[in-house]
C-alpha cells in the first residue's frame, strides 16, 4: 500500500523546487547578459542581439535588456529596427536618457513621422543632457520641414535592380568601362560579426540597359580584395588608371577605427599593390572617397579631429606629380555635427552627398550642393531608410542606394531615371496681422504660431512668422487646406487654401521644376465683450423661423468660430424690421434666434456657450426705414461674447 507525504511536506518541496526554477532561470538570463554585453563592448553587435534576446524572457530587468538590444541594432545601423525595442523600454520605464532621443529617430526611419515629431518635441520640453537636447532641437526642426520635403514632386523614377542584388548588402555604384563597379557582402566567406553579414569586397557587371538583365555575370576585382578586411566604394581618374577605394576594420574593437583609403594603378598585368593615401588620418576613419571628372579633386568622408561632428566631407587636390594636398573641410554650410558622407560628383561637376544631419525622410538621405548649400532631392530617391551613394552615369539616368522597405537584402542597388515631366510644387506665402478695437489700422504679428490644416482640420505643419509678420507653407497639388493663428484676447484668425484647379498646363511651364505660390491674410480680431458682431446673410423665409440652406452656410462659420474659441461664450440674436406689430415681431424674432442656436447645437456645439435672444424691433439700426435695402438691415441676426474663459 502506498503511503501519502503529509499535504506540508509535499507543499515544502514543491516550493522549494518553485525556488530553484527561478533561481536557474536567473542565473541563465544573467548568463546571456553577460554574454551580450561582452559582445557589445567588442562591438559584435549581431552577437549580442542573439544572447540579449534570451536574456529577454527570463531577466526582471525587461527595460534595460530591451534599451540594449535597441542599441545594438542602432549602432550596427539598423536603426528602424530598434523602434519596439526603444518603446519596450521606455514602457517599462527604463529612464536612459538617450532612449528618449533615439526612440523618435527610429520612428522617422520607419516613416512614422507625425508621432517621431510629438516625442522629439517631448523631449526637448524635459530635456537635462546639454548636448543631447541640442541634438534634438536640430532634429525638431529637420522634422518640421518634411512636408517641404515631401512636397517637392516627383523628380526621379527608381527601380530596384532585382537580378543583381543578393539578400547581402550592394551599395557604392561606379560605371566604368562599360562595367557597374560595386562593393557587397554577398557569396560564402568568413562573417562580419557587426552586423551579421559577410566581409565587403569590390564586385563588377557588365552594364545593360535593361535593369532586370543586369547582374547575369559577377566577379570580383582582382587584385584589391582581402578576405580578412573590407573593401569597397571604389573610385576612379577619367582615365581609369587610377583607383581609390577604403580598406580596414577586421571587425574588433581594436581595428574599428582603422578605415583608410587606399591607392592603386593599373598596368599591363594588373592592379598594382594598394598603397596607404598620405591624406589619411590614422586615429579617425577615412572613407567614401570620389574624384572630380578631371581627376584633380578627391572629395572623401572623415571623422577626423578637428570636423564638426561624427563624419565630415573634405577635399584634396592633386598636383601634377600625384601628390594631395592637405584636405580642406567643406564647412558648416554642408557638414553638420551628425555624418556626412558617401560623396560622389556628377559629370557636370554637381556635388552629391548623404547626410542624416541635414533635414531628409529618415535615416541618410542625398542631397546635391548647389550655390554651397545641400538641396534635399526628395522622394522617391529618397526615403525613410538610408538612400546614399548616388552615381550619375550621364545627365539622365545613374543608380544609387538603399535599405529600404521593399528591397531584397541589408542595402540594395537602384536604378534612377530622370522623369521628363515638369514638376510644380505650390507654396502658400501669408501675412499675420492683429487689429484691435478701435484702432485704425491693423499690425503684422511677429513671432506668432501659425498651423496649417489638412480639410479634415488635421495639423500637418507648424511654423512661426517673422519679424514682418510673414510666413509660408509647402502645399500639395489638388489639395484644400486651411491656415490658422491663434493669440490670447484675440478670435482665431484662418483662412481656406486650395490648389485645387491651379495645376498650370505643361506648356505654361518654363523650367524643369516651377513654384506657384498662393497667398493668405489672417487677421486676428480683438475680443471684445458685449460687441456686437453681425452675421450677413443670414436670411429666412417670409413669416418663418426654419433654417434656409443659404442661412445654413452663413451660420456654420459661426460654428467654426465657436471651435477654434472654446473659451468663450456668446448670445445669439435676431432682430426683426418694424413692419407689423411689436409683439408679433419679438415672438419671431426668439423664435429665429432659437432655431439658429438648435443648428448651431446640432453641430455639435456645447449648448451652455450660447444663449438664445429675440429683440424684435427694438433694436433698429436704422430708424425709420423707408426702403427695402434699409428694412433689410434692421433684419439681421448678430452674436456678440458674453464670457470668456480665463
Amino acid at each position: 500500500m502506498l503511503r501519502l507525504k503529509p499535504l506540508a511536506k509535499q507543499l515544502q518541496q514543491i516550493g522549494f523546487m518553485f525556488l530553484l526554477l527561478l533561481l536557474l532561470s536567473g542565473c541563465g538570463a544573467s548568463q546571456y547578459l553577460s554574454k551580450g554585453d561582452k559582445r557589445f563592448g567588442q562591438e559584435e553587435y549581431e552577437r549580442a542581439i542573439e544572447f540579449y534576446k534570451q536574456a529577454l524572457g527570463k531577466a526582471g530587468n525587461a527595460g534595460e535588456v530591451n534599451y540594449k538590444i535597441a542599441e545594438a541594432y542602432r549602432r550596427s545601423n539598423r536603426l528602424a529596427q530598434a523602434e519596439p525595442y526603444y518603446k519596450a523600454a521606455l514602457d517599462a520605464n527604463f529612464r536612459k536618457e538617450d532612449a528618449y532621443y533615439y526612440y523618435p529617430l527610429s520612428l522617422k526611419a520607419n516613416g512614422k513621422y507625425e508621432e517621431a515629431l510629438r516625442r522629439m518635441s517631448e523631449y526637448v520640453q524635459v530635456a537635462t543632457s546639454p548636448q543631447l537636447r541640442s541634438m534634438a532641437v536640430r532634429e525638431l526642426d529637420n522634422l518640421q520641414q518634411l512636408n517641404e520635403i515631401l512636397g517637392m514632386g516627383e523628380r526621379f523614377k527608381v527601380q530596384n535592380l532585382e537580378a543583381l542584388n543578393t539578400e547581402g548588402s550592394e551599395f557604392a555604384p561606379y560605371v566604368l568601362n562599360n562595367e557597374l563597379i560595386f562593393s557587397s557582402t554577398r557569396g560564402p566567406g568568413k562573417e562580419y560579426l557587426g552586423n551579421g553579414e559577410g566581409f565587403l569586397d569590390v564586385y563588377s557587371t557588365t552594364l545593360t540597359d535593361s535593369a532586370a538583365e543586369m547582374g547575369g555575370a559577377v566577379h570580383k576585382y582582382e587584385g584589391i580584395n582581402n578576405e580578412e578586411l573590407h573593401e569597397a566604394l571604389a573610385t576612379f581618374t577619367n582615365d581609369g588608371a587610377t583607383m581609390v577605394f577604403a580598406r580596414g576594420n577586421e571587425g574588433t574593437k581594436k581595428g574599428r577605427q582603422n578605415v583608410d583609403l587606399f591607392v592603386s594603378n593599373r598596368r599591363a598585368n594588373g592592379w598594382t599593390e594598394p598603397k596607404l593615401l598620405s591624406i589619411n588620418d590614422p586615429e579617425a576613419w577615412d572613407s567614401s572617397p570620389a574624384f572630380t571628372p578631371d581627376g584633380k579633386t578627391l572629395y572623401f568622408s572623415s571623422s577626423r579631429k578637428g570636423g564638426l561632428g561624427g563624419t565630415d566631407i573634405y577635399k584634396s587636390t592633386l598636383d601634377d606629380n600625384g601628390r594631395f594636398s592637405a584636405p580642406e573641410n567643406l564647412g558648416p554650410d554642408i557638414n553638420t555635427s551628425s555624418n556626412e558622407s558617401f560623396v560622389s560628383v556628377g559629370p557636370d561637376g554637381t556635388v552629391y552627398i548623404a547626410s542624416d544631419g541635414l533635414p531628409g525622410l529618415g535615416n541618410l538621405d542625398l542631397f546635391r550642393i548647389e550655390n554651397g548649400k545641400p538641396v534635399n532631392l526628395g522622394a522617391p530617391v529618397n526615403s525613410p531608410g538610408d538612400d546614399f551613394g548616388m552615381y550619375f552615369v550621364n545627365e539622365q539616368y545613374g543608380f544609387f542606394s538603399s535599405n529600404r522597405e521593399g528591397g531584397k537584402g541589408g542595402d540594395d542597388l537602384y536604378r534612377f531615371v530622370r522623369s521628363d515631366r515638369k514638376l510644380v510644387n505650390f507654396f502658400v506665402d501669408g501675412t499675420l496681422y492683429q487689429l484691435r478695437e478701435g484702432a485704425r489700422q491693423r499690425t503684422a504679428v511677429p513671432n506668432n504660431t501659425v498651423v496649417l490644416q489638412d480639410e479634415a482640420g488635421k495639423q500637418i505643419a507648424m511654423t512661426s512668422t517673422d519679424a514682418e509678420g510673414k510666413f509660408s507653407f509647402p502645399l500639395d497639388s489638388a489639395s484644400t487646406y486651411s491656415v490658422v493663428a491663434e493669440k490670447p484676447n484675440f478670435f482665431t484668425a484662418r483662412q481656406r487654401i486650395t490648389t485645387e484647379g491651379k495645376m498650370p498646363a505643361q506648356s505654361e511651364l518654363k523650367d524643369p521644376i516651377n513654384e506657384v505660390r498662393l497667398t493668405a491674410t489672417l487677421v486676428l480680431n480683438e475680443i471684445v465683450k458685449e460687441k456686437a458682431i453681425v452675421l450677413e446673410n443670414i436670411f429666412y423665409d417670409f413669416d418663418k423661423a426654419n433654417i434656409r440652406p443659404d442661412a445654413a452656410r452663413e451660420l456654420n462659420k459661426l460654428v467654426q468660430i465657436l471651435e477654434d474659441n472654446p473659451g468663450i461664450s456668446i448670445e445669439l440674436s435676431s432682430h426683426t424690421d418694424a413692419r407689423g406689430s411689436d409683439s408679433y415681431n419679438q415672438d419671431l424674432s426668439q423664435r429665429r434666434a432659437e432655431s439658429a442656436v438648435e443648428y448651431i447645437i446640432s453641430k455639435g456645439i456645447d449648448r451652455s456657450r450660447i444663449t438664445a435672444r429675440g429683440y424684435g424691433e427694438s433694436r433698429l439700426v436704422v430708424k425709420n426705414a423707408k426702403i427695402e435695402a434699409e428694412h433689410q438691415r434692421n433684419r439681421r441676426t448678430e452674436f456678440k461674447v458674453v464670457r470668456i474663459q480665463e
